[in-house]
């Protein structure tokens, strides 16, 4: 059952990471750099973290979605598609970056999965600002997506602590607001006329 769980997170990476790459690649979605970096960092850390904290196979989920993530990053970079960058933004990241060395200093998986998942959440911000200010610039299904792949993941956990749950739980959490978010912002902005609005 946990091997099926853990499957079916993996999958959902997938069908929820596929399209956005495409939407990048295509220039329908700019997603914002900084973001990207931290979610790539905190995301593979908390999977060793998970590990140390005898997460089994359910952590694996998060594993592959740290290395996509990262690769999502760099073709951010790439393609630079989103450079806009604020002094807010600036303070996300560097506090998300001062957070991480934290992880060797503590030596403990659970502090270092509290660090993470904060630095993770801190990412979010420079990407919240700019969907709050551009609605219809980032992929309302994907987040959906990332939130139940974060739940099913926490259903293939082997072991249930603070350790093992609290990353992605807090992400499902994160990835559902920022959706409740966006759609509530989309209500007063319209959809471009260009048509590059997303679903």
């Amino acid at each position: 059952m946990k091997e099926a769980l853990a499957a079916i997170a993996v999958i959902l990476t997938f069908v929820a990471y596929v399209p956005y790459i495409r939407l990048i690649r295509r220039g329908a979605i700019k997603p914002h750099v900084f973001s990207w970096i931290i979610w790539g960092l905190s995301t593979f850390l908390a999977f060793i973290g998970q590990l140390a904290g005898n997460g089994g196979i359910g952590a694996w989920p998060i594993g592959v979605s740290g290395l996509i993530t990262l690769y999502v990053a760099w073709l951010a970079w790439e393609r630079r598609a989103d450079s806009t960058v604020t002094p807010t933004d600036w303070a996300f990241f560097a506090t998300a970056l001062a957070s991480l060395p934290v992880w060797w200093i503590t030596r403990d998986p659970l502090w270092a999965i509290i660090i993470l998942t904060v630095v993770d959440i801190l990412g979010f911000g420079p990407t919240f600002r700019r969907a709050y200010h551009l609605p219809w610039g980032e992929s309302v299904p994907y987040y959906v997506l990332m939130a139940v792949r974060n739940c099913v993941s926490i259903g293939a956990l082997v072991t249930y602590s603070w350790t093992t749950v609290l990353f992605p739980g807090a992400i499902a959490l994160s990835c559902a607001t920022f959706v409740v978010m966006v759609l509530w912002r989309r209500r007063s902005i319209p959809r471009p006329a260009t048509g590059a609005g997303l679903a």
